[in-house]
């Protein structure tokens, strides 16, 4: 009935599938249900109530509108930040400099951290405490008797302190942007190149007309991965501030009114609406991923 390869293929996906059913998609399910209900104390309470919690977070609470706002925001700025960093990085290490490997290793390397580990860092360098309690950059600045440079960072009232908390994950991401973006460029044939010098465009010509058009896929891409990862940003926003969190995403408004605040189902609701912006972005992506590759 079946080929012997057949089903040593099914019996090594099983496991993988049944737990991606059970762990990814159960849980989606389960979240979605509990948004639904009315369940607020430690007592589970499945009482249906349609969508209450959602126009009760849309018309009726302030902070969640803040949340999202502060969230496009930090996109915005990560996204152009990693864009412009990560391809300016690209241009310069396609110049064949000396010592290439050791640039792309110095710069993708911080991609292996977790954003908890660079959080607690950045956290310590931007330590916005003065005085006997003065470190990180700004212990460096008075050192140097550059004390105008010091600043309160993240802690700083909005949109300033949005702006330094962007620095880290920019920081973080940027390396690999450059990855995408450099694979990209030496993708596109050198035959290109010197026909355009050959036709007497110059080397910024080149990039202006030729590589930075071909690019855009990768630059589709790269929005998308980055795009993703900001609209469910936490962990390194809850690193950064240690236990004074000045800046608040849906992430943690999520994890205080689940955890703190036992409201189960609004918390549901929060994480809800976070993986349908996150899908908004990435499944037209993959649709058209999908078709590209059955069209080959």
């Amino acid at each position: 009935m079946f080929e012997d390869e057949t089903v040593l293929a099914i019996g090594l996906l099983l496991p993988s599938i049944l737990a991606v059913a059970v762990f990814v998609y159960g849980f989606i399910g389960w979240s979605i249900r509990v948004s639904l209900s009315k369940w607020k104390g430690l007592n589970p309470d499945y009482t249906w109530a349609g969508l209450q919690q959602y126009i009760n977070l849309f018309n009726h609470d302030q902070r969640f509108i803040i949340d999202v706002r502060n969230t496009a925001m930090f996109t915005v700025g990560f996204i152009i930040g990693c864009l412009v960093l990560g391809l300016g990085l690209a241009i310069l290490l396609d110049q064949r400099l000396k010592g290439e490997a050791l640039f792309r290793a110095i710069y993708i390397f911080p991609m292996s951290i977790s954003f908890i580990a660079s959080g607690v860092v950045w956290g310590w360098l931007m330590n916005p405490a003065t005085g006997d309690r003065i470190t990180g950059l700004n212990l460096i600045f008075k050192s140097l008797g550059l004390d105008f440079l010091i600043s309160t960072w993240h802690a700083t009232p909005q949109p300033w302190g949005m702006a330094f908390t962007v620095i880290p994950a920019v920081w973080q991401l940027s390396g690999f942007t450059m990855a995408l973006y450099l694979g990209g460029i030496r993708s596109i044939s050198d035959d290109l190149r010197e026909a355009a010098r050959v036709d007497g465009a110059s080397e910024f010509e080149i990039y202006r007309y030729i590589i930075l058009p071909l690019l855009q896929p990768v630059t589709l891409s790269a929005v998308i991965i980055l795009g993703h990862m900001s609209l469910k940003i936490f962990d390194l926003i809850v690193a950064l501030g240690n236990k004074d969190i000045r800046l608040d995403v849906p992430g943690i408004y999520m994890w205080v009114t689940t955890f703190d605040g036992t409201n189960y189902a609004q918390g549901a609701a929060i994480g809800v609406l976070m993986l349908i912006s996150v899908a908004i972005l990435v499944v037209p992506y993959l649709v058209q991923n999908m078709r590209s590759e059955n069209e080959l």
